[in-house]
């Protein structure tokens, strides 16, 4: 599993550049992790999700935040400095267990780098991704430290998860998370109680992937971050 750093980068040049790996991935390349950072952008998957945003496209602009549609599962999130995106461009279709122990591999991998940093948290039968409480019937207290969700193209994946790492999570204001009404969202920091930088989450989620997709061909060769 190659796993690159790509720093602070645009969401359409990653999306354009996860889309490139993917093709050559489904040529017999290796599999990628990529790990970014994304200016403010708010993303729409393919159940929507504009119905969720509380300000118009032209708000959005003037305060420099990009409005984008993906082609990832779920509802509306955002994305920022502060927050960790990791797309695994890998061969879904030659996994035991498909799509459903992809995201359990994904979430898995989170919560093992969530507890590294002294934050409980787990999964929600329902919710994909990783929650520090755990949802009433109403989502009221539910706190969100990481969305998934993914595309697949010709057997492989692209998109991924984004985990919430610094203290500001204010851009999510401007949207219902995830389209769950009542859910809030939170931050590796903000459960700690302190500050966590993204390079010390960058290393601890990359070992934490490689584990977790150790069973499979694509960690079989570790290639250092860089």
């Amino acid at each position: 599993m190659r796993v690159v750093d790509l720093g602070l980068l645009p969401y359409t040049q990653a999306e354009a550049l996860q889309l490139a790996t993917l093709a050559e991935v489904q040529e017999g390349g290796e599999e990628t992790l990529y790990l970014v950072e994304h200016p403010k952008v708010i993303t729409l998957g393919r159940q929507g999700g504009q119905d969720n945003l509380h300000i118009s496209a032209e708000q959005l602009a003037s305060q420099g935040i990009e409005l984008a549609q993906t082609a990832r599962g779920g509802n509306i999130t955002c994305h920022f400095p502060g927050q960790l995106v990791a797309y695994p461009i890998f061969r879904v279709d030659k996994r035991k267990g498909g799509i459903r122990k992809f995201f359990a591999d994904m979430e898995e991998a989170t919560l093992r780098t969530a507890a590294h940093f002294g934050v409980a948290a787990s999964r929600r039968e329902g919710y994909p991704g990783v929650w520090t409480r755990e949802p009433t019937e109403t989502h009221e207290r539910a706190r969100k430290l990481c969305s998934m969700g993914i595309g697949v193209r010709r057997g492989i994946t692209y998109h991924g998860l984004a985990l919430n790492v610094g203290p500001d999570v204010s851009l999510f204001q401007l949207i219902t998370l995830c389209g769950i009404a009542g859910a809030a969202p939170t931050s590796l920091s903000l459960e700690a109680g302190r500050t966590i930088t993204l390079k010390d989450v960058k290393d601890v989620l990359t070992e934490h992937f490689r584990a977790c997709f150790a069973h499979t061909a694509m960690a079989q060769n570790p290639a250092p971050l860089r």
